[in-house]
């Protein structure tokens, strides 16, 4: 197992978002999380990737709430749980955020570039653009444009390209279609799918429910904070209450 979480709860003062959750992800997998908005499926991403601690200092000055979490996360055979983002990053625990979140006044070539700050062979980081431009061929057309100026697409592409750049051992990759157009959200699906090819473990946080399924090996469906269902796409088309209470299908 390449990532394990176990027992996870997350608080935000009185609100549990994340209820004794656990969960796993076999090496070179692509498993789905999926779930009705305000499930928790964002939250738990921050939460293994180590992004809930910031947000406890940010919210205690901000608004005097703050976030408590408690659990277990093992990444490649080590707790991660009690250790920085920053220090998360090198292991290869990599966090693709929702909404793109490109550094809009820097071209599309400082933006691959800023994903792989932590290699320092630039041989290597040559050839992770190389396969960059191989995955995402547009982003070599825009390489010197500022990124501000791609549309949400080409945005979508960026991100993911740029979180390759740091060569991922898991891939957590955050509600990719978001505000894109149905013909664009297909072409990232279908970039996903070729990541996961290359031999990248995937964790994909989607709400397309159709799409994914017919993607990911295994899936789990998350409702208020827990897991309700684990399984393959088929088996969980099949039972009506999940289809029909929390896939909206």
């Amino acid at each position: 197992m390449l990532l394990e979480v176990s027992h996870l709860t997350v608080c935000y003062d009185k609100a549990m978002l994340i209820n004794d959750l656990s969960m796993g992800v076999e090496r070179g997998e692509l498993v789905s999380l999926v779930g009705p908005n305000g499930a928790g499926k964002s939250t738990l991403l921050k939460s293994i990737t180590g992004l809930v601690a910031w947000e406890k200092r940010v919210k205690k000055r901000s608004t005097g709430g703050e976030i408590t979490i408690k659990g277990e996360v093992i990444f490649d055979g080590e707790r991660i749980d009690r250790i920085a983002a920053h220090e998360i990053v090198k292991r290869g625990l990599i966090h693709c955020p929702e909404r793109r979140r490109p550094f809009r006044e820097m071209t599309v070539r400082d933006n691959l570039l800023a994903g792989s700050y932590l290699l320092k062979d630039k041989e290597r980081i040559e050839e992770n653009l190389r396969k960059v431009h191989e995955l995402f061929p547009i982003l070599k057309g825009r390489f010197n444009q500022v990124s501000g100026t791609l549309s949400g697409g080409e945005q979508q592409m960026l991100a993911i390209g740029r979180a390759i750049m740091s060569i991922p051992k898991l891939l957590c990759i955050d509600e990719p279609s978001t505000g894109l157009a149905p013909i664009l959200r297909m072409e990232v699906f279908e970039k996903i799918k070729e990541i996961s090819k290359l031999g990248i473990t995937v964790l994909l946080v989607e709400q397309e429910v159709s799409t994914v399924f017919k993607m990911a090996s295994r899936n789990y469906v998350l409702s208020s904070g827990k897991i309700i269902a684990e399984g393959s796409g088929e088996q969980l088309l099949q039972n009506e209450v999940i289809r029909k209470t929390y896939l909206g299908l």
